[in-house]
């Protein structure tokens, strides 16, 4: 069904209703009205990386994992299989009359917000720190969640709109400032992407102000950018009780009346929350116009309509049993194989069964379910942890030895217990192994969403770059034995990794990879797969050299901007075998009014076939207006067979030679452009960590 058509549906729908009526559904739990024939419908779902929240779901690797995999058509793949899911569970959950919250079809997911502070417990749940990767990604999320039939397979949300990433403890109250610069050139293009190329059906404004506006009743933002200059068509809908800090937190008003009058009238459309309770008294009282609340009922009901919720749909026969089914759980699997990021290694891996007869696994997120799933999750029906993913795959073959070693944050595991009191059987297991997979990090207890569920601390934002003491001193403990260590690092986030750096035998990121993540994890271990994941985001030696949190300027931050050199940077991850670029040309000549096209040569010069990313960089040379160091502008995921020439076609968009200037316009501003090529970052601290070479292709306009 096309837009013009569910929107003249629901303009005849919402006509026949009242005031009241149409205020009513307005709200997240909108009620049903019988004498329309309209059920009652719940808009809050959650589809982070997963159908969550609404029982048993393929539980995918976490967003910031998922980004990890620098593969678009992986991504949207995994988005696909979650909307089919969704719409399985939906269709059985109508048969029982259920209409509860997470159990509707639109879902408040991608989180495209920039990762631009290491601190932000949320950043797990987005695409990392560059305005590009994000918008590709996000891109192909909210189509795989859509679909391309007749109707909308589920609605996706691009979040938090905008100019929002921390920190948690003060977001009710804390106004984001920014300047034109800034906000065009990073905290909005993913927000345009989805809106423009992925015809994203709602976006959620964030709890901050930005600019003295709050999000969710912003001018600027709602009315001149999304709706006049972007021309969204979708709804809008407030983060949940985000209305209710108005007048709370925010104080712009002094009650909930006044405040659901300025969000309705800055076109926020669907409230999470209870503040448009407060819609006919403000109606009553002349602060808002009937004409503005059949607007945002009509919208709304548009929704529902390209959802198909009042005929049948092409989705109706999805049948649960797709569910965790194994096309789902092999995708699921393969996902996290992708997403996993190899740091560092000596030569230590992969392991191999018919040399390593005792293996030491050891840490608090060895064997800890939690540290597979991030926030916003689902519910697995099995789930298996690195200990676990390595006691499947060696079976009977290789003697595989388990110490938790410490708390996950705590000093001790037992009360009556002294300190630290993990440390000595975890020194027994490693005497006794050849080798000892170290399995540290946090979990969503310790970074994730101000107040969410678990969440150990109110904020959710970390402190600082360091592990929990007790796993610090875990670290220190095995780390100076003999014993070659490869250190797992579970986070969503940078960590201060610098001894695992210094003193293991290999690092490896693994975030928070999925209820599959331990099988995946294990086979990359032992070489029936080779890593092949990115960072999406830097990782700092500290946070000396950062603004403050709350400093929402891009300077010295993320790769674009940093003036120091990184720890493991940007773009960066390591394989088992060797692709190099070896040459690249232009499919035709550059001009500045087209995509460019290029062609890369990729070898492989190992005796393994592996899968990498080639990425482009692009320096545009003499603009003042251009970020310091290279940025992003293209990749591509692909197989490179052992011993052989690949050819890979990137497309880099015209936009890419582009700079914004102060007034946060698009510009033409430069006389020539720099592209770089290779299989990873271009900055000083890659090609230390790589020794790859990087080809450069000259643009002169």
């Amino acid at each position: 069904m096309d837009r013009q058509k569910a929107r003249q549906k629901a303009v005849e729908l919402v006509e026949q209703m009242t005031v009241e009526e149409m205020a009513s559904q307005m709200r997240y739990d909108a009620p049903a009205i019988p004498r329309l024939q309209i059920s009652a419908y719940n808009w809050w779902n959650e589809g982070l990386h997963g159908v969550a929240r609404g029982g048993t779901a393929t539980v995918f690797p976490q967003a910031i994992g998922l980004a990890a995999m620098f593969d678009e058509e992986t991504m949207r793949s995994v988005a696909d299989a979650v909307s089919t899911e969704g719409r399985a569970k939906y269709n059985e959950f109508q048969k029982e009359g259920d209409t509860d919250i997470y159990k509707g079809l639109t879902y408040w997911t991608p989180n495209v917000n920039i990762f631009r502070d290491p601190r932000w417990g949320r950043g797990h749940e987005t695409y990392g720190e560059d305005p590009y990767l994000t918008s590709r990604l996000g891109v192909a999320f909210v189509k795989g969640l859509q679909g391309e039939g007749e109707h909308l397979k589920t609605a996706a949300c691009a979040k938090h709109f905008a100019v929002h990433s921390g920190p948690e403890a003060v977001r009710h109250e804390f106004n984001a400032t920014t300047t034109k610069r800034d906000l065009w050139e990073t905290y909005l293009p993913a927000f345009e992407a989805c809106v423009k190329e992925a015809k994203v059906e709602a976006v959620m404004g964030a709890y901050n102000r930005t600019n003295g506006e709050p999000c969710c009743a912003s001018e600027e933002l709602i009315g001149e950018i999304l709706r006049e200059k972007w021309k969204f068509q979708g709804h809008y809908v407030s983060d949940c009780w985000a209305i209710r800090d108005f007048h709370d937190h925010h104080h712009v008003t002094s009650s909930g009346v006044e405040s659901s009058a300025l969000a309705l009238n800055r076109g926020c459309d669907l409230n999470c929350g209870c503040t448009y309770l407060c819609l006919k008294e403000a109606f009553n009282k002349h602060l808002v116009k009937k004409e503005t609340i059949k607007k945002a009922a009509v919208r709304l009901f548009t929704t529902r309509f390209l959802l198909g919720m009042f005929e049948k749909t092409e989705y109706d026969k999805i049948p649960y049993t797709c569910v965790e089914s194994r096309e789902h759980l092999e995708l699921c699997e393969k996902a996290a194989q992708e997403s996993i990021v190899l740091l560092k290694n000596n030569g230590v891996l992969p392991l191999n069964k018919r040399e390593v007869k005792t293996i030491g696994v050891i840490g608090p997120n060895a064997n800890n379910r939690s540290s597979l799933d991030g926030n916003y999750h689902g519910t697995a029906s099995r789930y298996v942890t690195i200990l676990e993913g390595i006691q499947d795959y060696v079976g009977n073959e290789v003697r595989i030895l388990y110490s938790q070693g410490s708390h996950l944050y705590l000093d001790k595991e037992e009360q009556l217990a002294q300190k630290d009191d993990r440390i000595s059987e975890a020194l027994s297991v490693t005497e006794y192994c050849d080798v000892v997979i170290l399995c540290v990090g946090l979990d969503e207890s310790l970074e994730g969403e101000e107040g969410d569920t678990g969440n150990a601390y109110a904020s959710g934002d970390k402190k600082d770059l360091e592990f929990p003491q007790g796993q610090k001193r875990l670290m220190d403990a095995v780390l100076n034995t003999d014993t070659p260590v490869i250190v797992c690092n579970f986070t969503g986030s940078a960590m201060n990794l610098s001894l695992a750096d210094e003193k293991a035998a290999a690092v490896i990121q693994a975030w928070y990879p999925g209820a599959q993540g331990g099988a995946a994890l294990a086979k990359i271990l032992f070489g029936e797969v080779s890593p092949s994941g990115k960072l999406p985001v830097t990782f700092y030696q500290s946070l000396d050299t950062l603004p403050a949190f709350e400093d929402y300027s891009m300077r010295g931050r993320t790769y674009r901007y940093l003036e120091e050199k990184p720890l493991y940077p940007f773009g960066y991850g390591l394989t088992y075998g060797e692709a190099r670029v070896i040459k690249t040309e232009f499919v035709k000549q550059p001009k500045r009014t087209e995509d460019l096209i290029i062609q890369v040569m990729v070898e492989n010069v190992s005796a393994r076939t592996i899968r990498d990313v080639v990425q482009v960089y692009i320096q545009n040379n003499d603009s003042s207006f251009a970020p310091p160091n290279p940025v992003l502008c293209g990749f591509a995921k692909s197989d490179f067979v052992a011993r052989k020439k690949t050819e890979v076609t990137i497309t880099i968009p015209k936009a890419a030679f582009q700079v914004v200037n102060q007034q946060g316009e698009k510009i033409w501003d430069s006389s020539s452009s720099t592209l770089f090529i290779g299989m990873g970052g271009v900055d000083e601290r890659s090609q230390e960590l790589t020794g790859q070479p990087v080809k450069k292709m000259q643009i002169v306009w």
